[in-house]
């Protein structure tokens, strides 16, 4: 039993351990998230490493293309010397994704970067390290199910589900999942973001429907600022979900498999759980179990597993909340690849009952092989 008061099993229930596999690392790609996707993935590479696989870290934009001709013909041979990983040093800053298009060799209209499909075919396994778009919102997911690559984590369609937070408000919101009030609008014209200001109370929070990392979220608590949000927030694409704004502590709560992890509670040190403060290392406290009564605690977990649930999703997945002072508890929005950063929150919850990061890596392996094996 740990603080939290929740009950779980032995540690040793979740691991298999399994052989050394030749395990691809998909990182990267074409999103807000790249940098955060890199760090993520070069500690999930180093702890497979370290659990005697063979795991090779792929950008799935740039690819292969700096690899050289006899890897290109052959990619099977990064597996019999994997390259040295290099330390992911977080800047606070968001990716310049036109510099990233512009500096790649490779000119090709598509995501997927030269020597990528090749290699994910000769692996026994494609870790997707990948968050935000092109990589957590399925369609990566979609193109290895055609191919039959097998790879980690949720399917296309949960994925896609989860992405999207309208959808997910929608699946969620008559399972007895709380979220805050919302207003969606797909801005078109001037006359759209009138109508949106003129329906949406201050304080409120805009949000990109399909944004990560708090990338595209502003909390406005003045009137005069929620036009500018509003545009801003359609640099991201015309859809904007407006919500209530609750006043409140944030948390987390992950699952691993079909248990409920212990909460965390998220204190930033300034402003709001924005960009940087999630990736800055000391930029935020995170107190795990989460200060909250054991009923909240309970709470926070039966809801996060009916989220992951009702999305059918797999493997495991990460859910965000407000509590409020009188201990309400209203649902934000899930995450199907939660980040595995050195300051990640899933690892730490994990951590909380006795589950070292490596176990966890393992863990999320042998769980997607199991599928495949039912295949």
């Amino acid at each position: 039993r740990t603080q939290s008061g929740r009950e779980y099993g032995a540690v040793e229930e979740y691991f298999e351990g399994g052989s050394g596999m030749n395990i691809v690392v998909l990182a990267g790609g074409l999103s807000t998230e790249r940098k955060i996707s890199f760090s993520s993935g070069t500690k999930i590479c180093a702890a497979l490493r370290s659990r005697g696989h063979k795991a090779v870290l792929v950008d799935l934009f740039n690819g292969l293309e700096d690899m050289g001709e006899d890897v290109l013909a052959h990619p099977s041979k990064l597996f019999e010397n994997p390259p040295e990983l290099v330390p992911v040093v977080f800047d606070g800053k968001a990716p310049d994704l036109v510099a990233v298009r512009k500096a790649r060799k490779y000119k090709s209209p598509s995501l997927f970067g030269l020597g990528v499909l090749d290699i994910c075919r000769e692996a026994e396994m494609v870790f997707i390290a990948l968050h935000g778009m092109n990589g957590e919102d399925g369609r990566v997911q979609a193109t290895f199910d055609l191919m039959g690559i097998p790879y980690t984590g949720s399917d296309y369609l949960g994925a896609a589900m989860a992405m999207d937070k309208i959808i997910t408000k929608k699946m969620v919101m008559n399972e007895g999942v709380k979220t805050p009030a919302w207003n969606f609008y797909t801005i078109k014209s001037e006359s759209d973001i009138q109508t949106a200001i003129e329906e949406n109370p201050v304080p409120c929070v805009v949000k990109t429907t399909t944004g990560g990392s708090s990338v595209g979220v502003y909390i406005i608590k003045e009137q005069s600022k929620l036009e500018k949000a509003i545009r801003d927030c359609t640099e991201y694409g015309p859809d904007v979900l407006i919500e209530q704004y609750i006043a409140g502590r944030e948390f987390t709560c992950g699952v691993l498999g079909e248990k409920a992890l212990p909460s965390v509670e998220i204190v930033p040190k300034t402003n709001f759980y924005d960009y940087e403060n999630k990736y800055q290392a000391g930029a935020t406290d995170e107190i795990c179990p989460g200060r909250c009564t054991p009923a909240v605690e309970e709470l926070i977990g039966e809801m996060s597993l009916t989220v992951h649930r009702v999305l059918g999703l797999l493997t495991y997945s990460r859910s965000d909340f407000i509590v409020t002072d009188d201990d309400e508890v209203y649902f934000l929005e899930v995450n199907t690849l939660p980040g595995m950063t050195p300051t990640s929150l899933v690892p730490q919850e994990a951590a909380a009952v006795g589950i070292t990061y490596e176990e966890v890596c393992q863990y999320i392996v042998d769980d997607a092989m199991k599928r495949t094996q039912v295949k």
